[in-house]
């Protein structure tokens, strides 16, 4: 459990990250809070991810897209009732996920003793993408969404630029939706005024699900690609190189050759 707060009831809120989805890839006190838990409440998609760990003694409550604020709440109100809730969110929830705005609620509507909180990590987009693309987030990176729902397009260009300026690996989360189509490809263009357009990088599909697809290609390439919102992109940097079908980012140690 990564994080724990005082609590003034028997009641307790685990946010759980489930990782790309799947049992096969949750840590063990996901898998076992989520079992204990006597609510789940998640986004439907996530809810049916995790259901061979659902038993039917338990309350299961599932929204659509869009529902976050109506998710958390849920969450926090049957926590504050004394039950042990299990908030089950992709990726790890302190990565765009639940967590900041389950503390916010708590924070406004109930005090810093209401309830014991958990935040439980789980494997981000940005960790299972990387591993299927080789070695690219091996020196700094920065992770910037390109989503605009809650931030403004201009912030948003204004990180991508700095980001781009200082020679970061880049990781787009959200990069292109039906609404969106564009974005993406105003990014890139940012990024290829300080890099080049041989620059690696790569797009990874529904990392570790069914239906998973990983391409490697180059800067110039990234917005010929089916790219969508099950997708992550990654952007290597001034040293990144494509070897054998991965990419790598050197973190910078010498290799001589020679074996110690």
């Amino acid at each position: 459990m990564q994080h724990e707060e005082t609590t003034g009831t028997n009641g307790r809120l685990d946010i759980v990250g489930i990782g790309p989805g799947g049992p096969g890839w949750m840590v063990q006190p996901a898998i076992d809070s989520i079992k204990e838990a006597e609510v789940v409440i998640g986004y439907t998609t996530y809810i049916e991810l995790v259901r061979p760990l659902l038993s039917s003694d338990q309350a299961v409550f599932s929204t659509g897209m869009r529902k976050e604020i109506d998710r958390c709440r849920l969450a926090v109100e049957h926590a504050i009732n004394g039950n042990k809730v299990a908030l089950v969110c992709s990726g790890d929830p302190g990565i765009y996920g639940l967590s900041g705005l389950a503390f916010e609620l708590m924070e406004k509507f109930h005090g810093a003793n209401a309830v014991r909180i958990n935040v439980i990590p789980g494997i981000s987009a940005l960790n299972a993408c990387s591993s299927l693309l080789g070695a690219p987030l091996i020196h700094d990176f920065a992770v910037i969404s390109l989503s605009d729902l809650l931030t403004p397009w201009d912030r948003i260009t204004r990180r991508i630029e700095a980001a781009a300026m200082a020679d970061f690996v880049i990781v787009f989360y959200n990069p292109r939706s039906k609404r969106r189509q564009d974005h993406l490809k105003e990014a890139v263009n940012i990024i290829r005024g300080y890099r080049s357009d041989h620059t690696p990088a790569g797009v990874v599909r529904r990392a570790m699900r069914h239906g998973q697809s990983t391409e490697v290609t180059t800067l110039s390439r990234i917005n010929s690609l089916y790219i969508d919102m099950q997708s992550t992109v990654i952007i290597g940097n001034s040293e990144s190189y494509i070897w054998n079908g991965k990419i790598i980012t050197p973190r910078g140690y010498r290799i001589d050759g020679k074996h110690n």
